[in-house]
């Protein structure tokens, strides 16, 4: 009985990460001005959540870079122009802009960056957009992220 109770326990300690909420993401960008995804859903119960961003192309970052943005789904567009003003010395993304919830840094081709924030962030029921902030790719790169259970 002992045994069997063991091992019973010993299954469940090694089932944890099944059950286990997966608070970061992978996503690819090419030199074809796309990611690889358009949806990505945020479990709630993370206290943080990591997005890796791959740059999968061959072009350099002056003529075909990606980075990934996120700001609330109606503040996209003016998140998006307001970076212009950050140049490309500042990824596109304006130095001190509050409507930035998290952005990784620019990438060329075979380029890799990261970024982690805080769940606490996002709001319940609101939608958020991701996107790419390089002149030009906002309106081809972008893609929907929202909290689920």
């Amino acid at each position: 009985m002992t045994r069997q109770f063991l091992m019973g326990g010993l299954l469940a300690l090694l089932a944890m990460p099944l059950w286990a909420a997966e608070c970061s993401v992978d996503i690819e960008a090419s030199d074809r001005i796309a990611f690889d995804t358009d949806l990505i859903e945020v479990d709630r119960s993370c206290r943080e959540f990591t997005v890796h961003l791959h740059h999968t192309g061959r072009l350099e970052h002056t003529r075909m870079g990606h980075n990934w943005v996120l700001a609330r789904a109606g503040e996209q567009q003016a998140v998006a122009n307001a970076g212009l003003l950050g140049g490309l010395g500042h990824s596109f993304v304006r130095p001190g802009d509050a409507r930035v919830i998290a952005s990784t840094r620019l990438l060329g081709g075979g380029e890799s960056d990261s970024v982690t924030f805080p769940v606490s962030l996002l709001e319940d029921g609101e939608d958020y957009r991701f996107f790419c902030s390089f002149p030009g790719h906002a309106p081809l790169m972008r893609g929907t992220l929202r909290l689920a259970d």
